[in-house]
């Protein structure tokens, strides 16, 4: 029987301006398929814009039916978008991710977080007036409390904002709106999720 998958998020979960099979987290199932780990395609909440709290609604309307062998969560980048408090985001991540590991029975082996991606060193970042120096040091501080949170939780977390800062600037990684990554930038994240949502689903 093949193994059921939540994915959480916003646009990068939802892969905005890519075709399905180019978001990471259908990458993600596709290349754990190729190992012979059979992880069916993603049951995915996610739209384009969505805070925590906005993701926190989301769940409740679309009321998911668990338990699901794994769960990922990617949630924060809009947040900071619109100035939001990084202790507001710090408590909201931590409701998430509980909703996350109850979704996968109650094991926190089976979720996977992802950091968010730095949007500052995008054609639309770089267009926007925004001071990019303040983007990326307000992404390094919610993602580490992401970090932190999930290692309370005994939740792996994956760093892709690096991946995201080396390849900002290629047009080949980012689609065609400016802002978000290309099918072939997921395919960077979902690499580096691999051997990590592997391992989980070993044990």
């Amino acid at each position: 029987m093949a193994l059921r998958y939540l994915a959480l998020g916003d646009s990068y979960t939802i892969g905005e301006a890519v075709a399905v099979e180019g978001r990471w987290p259908h990458q993600l199932a596709a290349a754990l398929r190729g190992t012979g780990i059979a992880l069916d395609d993603p049951h995915t909440i996610a739209t384009t814009g969505w805070t925590t709290d906005e993701l926190d609604a989301g769940i409740d309307r679309d009321g998911p039916q668990g338990p699901f062998d794994f769960v990922s969560l990617l949630i924060g980048v809009n947040n900071q978008y619109r100035g939001r408090p990084l202790g507001e985001y710090d408590g909201q991540f931590q409701a998430l991710l509980e909703r996350a590991i109850g979704f996968a029975g109650g094991r926190a082996d089976r979720v996977l977080v992802l950091s968010f991606p730095d949007w500052g060193v995008t054609p639309f970042g770089a267009g926007s007036g925004r001071d990019l120096a303040r983007i990326a040091a307000e992404t390094d501080a919610f993602n580490a409390a992401a970090a932190a949170t999930s290692a309370r939780h005994g939740v792996a977390f994956v760093d892709i904002t690096g991946i995201s800062r080396d390849h900002g600037h290629d047009p080949a990684m980012i689609a065609s709106d400016g802002l978000h990554p290309s099918a072939a930038m997921y395919a960077l994240w979902a690499r580096r999720a691999e051997p990590v949502a592997r391992g989980l689903l070993a044990g």
